[in-house]
């Protein structure tokens, strides 16, 4: 399987853990309504009248990792290591929706920092099996056939802090109204 759905299924996997973890938190109770996650550019999240609780998990940036460049002198074909920067963002119309969303959010993956392939293979084999609203079939077929083998050996996943003019950099362009938000760095992913 390409190694060029390392990227989505890091993404796709991520979406899952905290699909499963709000389930298993009961958010739900706590904010009095049903909570999904979605994996959108921030701009495409439908909010005013139309808002509902929701954790949106965006792939702002994509950084090639300081440590890996492997093959570049050996004659092997080049793996490029990556690591992938995520903006993790709630939404609610109602009060202190957004504030509980984000600290459930926060406490799912603070409580797995670490992820091995096995988890990740076990979690994108489930994908085309479930629900995830939002994905297209194929889609979740592919990515349900995709064995992390050497681009995922174990994935690290750690808040990041962003200044308020980095947060700015990244919600202008968008033209979407800024939401709380929490940013994690996901290392690495190797592609080739």
């Amino acid at each position: 399987m390409s190694s060029a759905l390392a990227i989505a299924s890091v993404t796709a996997f991520l979406k899952s853990v905290l699909e499963n973890g709000l389930v298993d938190e009961g958010v739900n109770a706590s904010i009095g309504s049903d909570a999904i996650v979605s994996a959108l550019p921030p701009d495409r999240i439908a909010t005013g009248a139309d808002e509902r609780p929701q954790i949106n998990l965006f792939l702002h940036q994509v950084t090639p990792h300081a440590g890996l460049r492997t093959g570049e002198r050996s004659g092997q074909r080049m793996a490029l290591g990556l690591d992938l920067h995520y903006l993790l963002t709630a939404y609610g119309a109602q009060d202190l929706q957004i504030e509980i969303l984000l600290g459930y959010a926060a406490l799912v993956l603070c409580r797995m920092p670490f992820a091995g392939r096995d988890a990740i293979r076990e979690a994108l084999a489930t994908l085309a099996s479930d629900d995830h609203g939002g994905i297209p079939p194929p889609t979740l077929q592919a990515l349900a056939g995709f064995d992390p083998g050497s681009q995922i050996e174990r994935l690290e996943i750690r808040p990041q802090y962003l200044s308020g003019e980095e947060l700015t950099k990244i919600w202008s362009p968008l033209q979407a109204r800024y939401r709380p938000s929490l940013s994690y760095r996901v290392s690495m992913v190797t592609i080739g």
